[in-house]
């Protein structure tokens, strides 16, 4: 096959594409800094749920150079709910990086440089905005290659991930292979789902060989089951005459430079007793204000692990100093400070 040929799997997944393909704002767009934002954020992020976060960061930051501006604080404020903070702050670096170096890299090997860059958002900001040869491979494109090809090594492993690079490149329509990228990318989204795809009328079936072999549903197949770890937290929102007690996490955190109250973490699950007689809120002078359970056992699923965290509110009538580490944030201004998910939830039970 030459660069010129197109395969007939890509002339098929463009036919479907133009009559299927997904309105979204960053589609249409060549801009290489829209495309990047787009694909940071759709990074573990549903379109759905990424959708209005892409709309609400480029009203707040419309060029690189307006998010190269920002203080941190206001990024993670406009990320605040997307999670994996880190990709805000990526991002966030990234932007000074290109406005330092005068613009935004124009070939591969120069976007790849970029923090938070990978293989795969490499190739789709370079085939998207640049019309360069780069197929990309996720989680989308695994699964189509897998069945449509047969393919049975493990996508976990560095023999998989090498076997399927190869085969993206040698199914990418180098003459349009921006378009051919996000046809592939919707087709995995919409048609070929990983729970009952829709195979009848499915434009790839007649050469689909796990269709015609009975194992759709055994492709792609994963060496390792992710092990998920739980740990159990504690939150203690504090209030004093009007004031909360806020508490900046510190780098090397998933959720580094987000804001959160008094946080105690334990091996198990802690009694509410455990909780009072911990030494944080003991010197606090709980028996002086107001004590109240506000949620017990809220559970929040990351990646890796399963947080289980009891809520509870202290209401103090006064307090001697602020603990070290925190700030005291007038609770009208409390939404000013970016939060993790989990303490979101914690406002929300509060408002019940």
């Amino acid at each position: 096959m030459t660069d010129t040929v197109t395969h007939p799997f890509a002339l098929a997944l463009e036919a479907w594409y133009a009559d299927h393909r997904r309105d979204l704002p960053w589609r249409g767009t060549r801009d290489p800094y829209r495309v990047w934002v787009s694909e940071i954020i759709l990074q573990q992020t549903r379109v759905a749920q990424g959708y209005d976060y892409y709309r609400r960061f480029m009203e707040r930051f419309p060029t690189v150079r307006d998010l190269a501006a920002a203080t941190e604080d206001d990024v993670l404020r406009a990320w605040q709910g997307l999670g994996y903070y880190s990709r805000a702050r990526n991002l966030h670096a990234a932007a000074r990086a290109v406005v330092a170096q005068g613009g935004f890299p124009r070939d591969y090997a120069g976007v790849r440089t970029l923090r938070g860059v990978g293989d795969y958002t490499a190739a789709a900001i370079c085939s998207i905005a640049y019309d360069q040869p780069y197929a990309v491979v996720d989680g989308n494109v695994y699964r189509v290659l897998a069945r449509y090809l047969g393919l049975d090594t493990p996508i976990d492993t560095t023999a998989g991930r090498r076997r399927f690079a190869e085969a993206a490149d040698a199914l990418l329509d180098r003459r349009r292979p921006g378009l051919y990228n996000q046809a592939v990318m919707d087709f995995g989204a919409l048609q070929c789902t990983p729970r009952s795809p829709h195979c009848d009328g499915c434009p790839l079936a007649a050469g689909c060989q796990a269709l015609q072999a009975g194992r759709v549903d055994e492709l792609p197949v994963k060496a390792r089951r992710t092990q998920v770890a739980e740990r159990f937290l504690a939150y203690i929102y504090i209030n004093v005459q009007g004031n909360v007690l806020l508490h900046r996490r510190g780098a090397g955190d998933i959720w580094a430079g987000l804001y959160e109250p008094l946080l105690l973490e334990f091996d198990h699950r802690p009694t509410e007793p455990e909780v009072l007689a911990s030494p944080a809120v003991a010197v606090l002078g709980a028996e002086r204000g107001t004590w109240r359970c506000v949620a017990r056992d809220v559970r929040h699923v990351l990646t890796h692990r399963v947080l289980r965290a009891d809520f509870y509110a202290l209401t103090l009538p006064r307090l001697d100093r602020v603990p070290e580490g925190f700030v005291s944030v007038p609770e009208p201004r409390r939404a000013d400070y970016a939060v993790p998910r989990l303490v979101s939830l914690l406002y929300e039970r509060l408002s019940r």
